[in-house]
């Protein structure tokens, strides 16, 4: 996922750097923590200290940006966070251009106590990312009069699933509510898919965090979850039709744009369009500047809230087909304010 976000920021680099709207370019210097957490702080430290970077675009897990956090928050740099995350964090230093828990988290828990159970099975990384939307998912399902039937971690990149599936076939929860991460929720996505299969078991399976890339690194096993989220590849806008295709130009017919990936393709153009208002790279400036300013994406119309630096974005519910994509079937009627 750092790969998908690496490679959206980088086009949207591109871009900007031959567009003719904008009289500055973009030198990106990248570097590869490998997902290593403790490196993200030693990589953030170099970049700013000695390669005088201003703006760091990344970090794909919430342990990654709380690593990150304290650096620029010394040094007065800006991190645009493109990934959606558990909220309960808000700092000057940080744009939060991915989606807040009442975008994604809000959404899914609401179509579920509406349409399908008000109990459900939860089986999540052992980070704060499950730990606060757990939290979240409790507090809405307890409003509800309903029950949370079990709380599974695993520890991120734990490879063994097999308990757990075992517990979900044997107990049949009516729903199970994956906020599993990376490879660990590969390999559960595919187990739960064989067991219940062959249990002859329906149980449907929600997420915050499965996107189009990683539907095509699980197969079809991936097929039939529904996923709460402000970016679907699918999504019949002009200008993501337009981005989609530009992508797929870039890198390959067979590949798709992730929710993150596109959200750092936003982070870019949003920062661009700040320093071009601001006429200056001063931090305080470009903040003050990016603030308000409504950017038609690939998603639709995106902004900064002032008041907490997060996005205003419109939350979207799908589900996973065979093809790799997802099929779109809620859309909010606006973009709804962040409340993170």
């Amino acid at each position: 996922m750092g790969q998908e976000i690496l490679k959206s920021a980088l086009m949207a680099i591109d871009e900007i750097n031959n567009h003719p709207d904008f009289d500055f370019s973009f030198t990106a210097h990248v570097r590869d923590p490998r997902g290593v957490i403790t490196e993200y702080h030693t990589v953030c430290d170099d970049l700013i200290r000695n390669t005088g970077v201003e703006h760091i675009i990344g970090c794909y897990t919430s342990a990654s940006r709380k690593q990150v956090l304290p650096i620029v928050e010394r040094t007065d740099r800006l991190l645009w966070y493109p990934a959606r995350y558990e909220g309960f964090e808000c700092s000057d230093n940080v744009i939060y251009v991915g989606a807040s828990p009442n975008h994604n988290v809000l959404p899914l828990v609401r179509y579920m106590l509406d349409n399908m159970s008000r109990h459900v099975f939860c089986v999540g990384s052992n980070y704060v990312w499950t730990w606060e939307t757990n939290r979240v998912t409790r507090e809405l399902v307890t409003a509800a009069q309903g029950s949370i039937l079990a709380e599974r971690l695993l520890e991120l990149g734990e490879a063994s699933v097999g308990h757990i599936v075992d517990e979900i076939v044997r107990r049949k929860p009516p729903v199970v509510f994956n906020t599993l991460v990376g490879s660990s929720s590969y390999d559960f996505i595919r187990a739960f898919h064989a067991a219940t299969t062959t249990a002859g078991l329906d149980i449907p399976m929600l997420s915050c965090s499965l996107c189009e890339p990683e539907l095509k690194i699980v197969g079809t096993a991936s097929a039939g979850c529904i996923t709460s989220s402000a970016y679907f590849e699918s999504i019949e806008l002009p200008e993501n039709r337009a981005f989609v295709q530009r992508w797929k130009a870039r890198y390959g017919q067979a590949s798709s744009p992730s929710v993150d990936g596109q959200s750092a393709y936003v982070a870019v153009y949003l920062l661009a369009r700040a320093l071009r208002r601001a006429g200056t790279s001063s931090i305080g400036e470009v903040r003050r500047a990016a603030a308000g300013y409504r950017y038609n994406s690939p998603q639709g119309p995106v902004w900064i809230d002032g008041d907490n630096n997060h996005c205003v974005l419109t939350p979207r519910l799908a589900v996973s087909n065979t093809q790799g994509q997802f099929d779109l079937f809620w859309e909010a009627d606006a973009p709804v304010k962040p409340d993170p």
